[in-house]
């Protein structure tokens, strides 16, 4: 993969581990490329120091792999799908990485207009706009998730992410779902794995233990610009507000991230290394302003 910007550098084959590259102890996500992803997922990634991109696992329709949901400026509620129509070479077992554009050169065409038509009067539409030509040549490989991949980095560098991003497909990793997201996170000498609620919902933070990494669980406000975090594109809110007072929003999430991670055990959401309790001492956010994504 190509380094996009100084804020993003990826794996290269002949590198053993990312570790190699990466100071130790910082936040790990691991997470499918989507496209041009909602706020909550674009948060969870803003506020970690490492993005391992889930591109050797199963492509599913109906995910946010090929599409983003858009919607208009002047009222949220009038919503359509951005899509990239998608050809699975192997069936339903086709990996993420290995699924097809069906006509790149119509999709990227309807991309570019689709973002035009909801976001062109905008006045922060100039910035996106400038920002799009990598995510449109990505189109060329004929791959979805490059595509996508491509459009979440170009919304990380608008708001000004420091982070660094690799494939899982470029790592070793054990079997297992969550013994393979360990020995993924421990490539970067993470301290803590940002966890959202899907994978609440069935990781086993035993492995994490082993490696001596904490189980965080990424939570998010449910006021404001956060009310629709989980079902529009962060394309929505970046041309709302722009990308200095959406980066500072992100900022402020990642702040509260980092301060858990490294609070004491009696005041942590935080299994695994370091003697953290895995969260059943921590008190929780006032269920009406925040909520875990």
């Amino acid at each position: 993969m190509a380094r996009t910007s100084p804020s993003t550098v990826t794996a290269s084959p002949a590198a053993s581990s990312p570790r190699d590259l990466l100071a130790p102890g910082g936040l790990c996500v691991i997470h499918q490329p989507n496209l041009f992803p909602r706020l909550t997922t674009l948060a969870k990634l803003f506020a970690a120091d490492y993005w391992i991109v889930l591109d050797d696992v199963q492509f599913a329709r109906r995910d946010y792999q090929h599409r983003a949901r858009l919607a208009a400026l002047d009222d949220p509620a009038r919503q359509q799908w951005l899509t990239i129509p998608a050809h699975l070479p192997d069936g339903r077992p086709t990996l993420i990485r290995d699924v097809l554009i069906d006509d790149a050169v119509r999709a990227r065409r309807r991309t570019r207009g689709m973002l035009r038509q909801h976001y062109g009067n905008s006045p922060h539409w100039p910035s996106l706009a400038r920002a799009l030509g990598p995510v449109l040549d990505a189109f060329a490989t004929g791959r979805t998730a490059t595509v996508a991949e491509m459009s979440t980095r170009v919304l990380l560098d608008l708001l000004g992410w420091q982070g660094h991003i690799f494939s899982s497909s470029r790592l070793a990793a054990r079997p297992g779902r969550s013994q393979r997201l360990a020995d993924l996170a421990a490539t970067t000498g993470a301290g803590a794995y940002l966890c959202g609620t899907g994978g609440l919902t069935y990781l086993d933070p035993l492995p994490f233990t082993d490696h001596g990494i904490g189980v965080l669980p990424f939570q998010v406000p449910t006021v404001g610009l956060w009310q629709r975090a989980r079902s529009l594109s962060a394309a929505h809110p970046l041309m709302l507000l722009g990308p200095e007072r959406l980066g500072a929003e992100l900022r402020d999430i990642a702040s509260r991230h980092r301060r858990r991670m490294h609070s004491p055990p009696d005041d942590a959401s935080v299994s695994g290394g370091g003697g953290h309790d895995g969260g059943r001492n921590h008190p929780r956010p006032h269920r009406e302003l925040w909520s875990t994504a």
